[in-house]
């Protein structure tokens, strides 16, 4: 059976990952990008700054030749680095996360939160190390993180349970105590962001049947 062709990424594609008004900067960056023998997978839906946004799941392109991210501005370097985070080879996801996780910008935000509801431990260790500095009530990172969860409940929860779920199946042996495993560090961190915006406690949501 022949392979498929590698085909380029279209503006459709991954264009809605990102704020319209940078719609010139995404199609800049996937200009460099290679093209991928598979679609972007299974888009998930949030809210930037009242914007719905439709970030992929998984990509497949490999990585840009480093001579060809050089051309890139750095916000549409930032965008590169967003997009490789969702990446299907973990060691690539964790590779360009190092490069966001810092980076004070609401469009940023989903991607980072989204890794914290995948399994890779190295990659949870990653955020948690970038997020280090921000459980300060007066930091920007913490405004921007506690209104994203905010404004997406069900990402939150979904993604509460996922930690769970992944704790549960891959890491429970490691970390005993649910409060030991980054994810649930993470999730700590984030739900006090939420919370301090929010003026009110912000609600654990966690399979059925989970027990800590």
């Amino acid at each position: 059976m022949l392979e498929p062709l590698p085909t380029a990424l279209t503006d459709g594609d991954l264009v809605a990952a990102f704020p319209r008004r940078l719609s010139d900067e995404v199609r800049a960056v996937l200009a460099v990008m290679p093209g991928a023998r598979l679609a972007p997978a299974s888009p998930f839906s949030v809210y930037v700054d009242d914007e719905a946004l439709a970030i992929p799941c998984r990509i497949y392109p490999d990585e840009p030749p480093v001579d060809e991210v050089r051309t890139l501005t750095a916000r549409q370097r930032v965008i590169l680095h967003c997009l490789y985070s969702r990446h299907h080879d973990g060691r690539v996801r964790q590779r360009h996360l190092k490069q966001v996780v810092g980076v004070d910008l609401p469009w940023v935000v989903p991607f980072v939160v989204q890794l914290v509801g995948e399994y890779v431990l190295e990659i949870l260790e990653e955020i948690e190390d970038g997020l280090s500095g921000a459980g300060d009530a007066q930091s920007v990172r913490w405004a921007l993180y506690g209104d994203f969860i905010i404004r997406n409940p069900e990402f939150f929860a979904l993604t509460e349970r996922r930690v769970a779920s992944y704790w549960t199946c891959y890491h429970r042996w490691r970390f005993p105590v649910f409060g030991t495993y980054p994810g649930g560090r993470l999730l700590e961190l984030l739900r006090a962001a939420a919370s301090d915006r929010a003026g009110r406690r912000w609600p654990r949501h966690a399979p059925a049947g989970f027990k800590r």
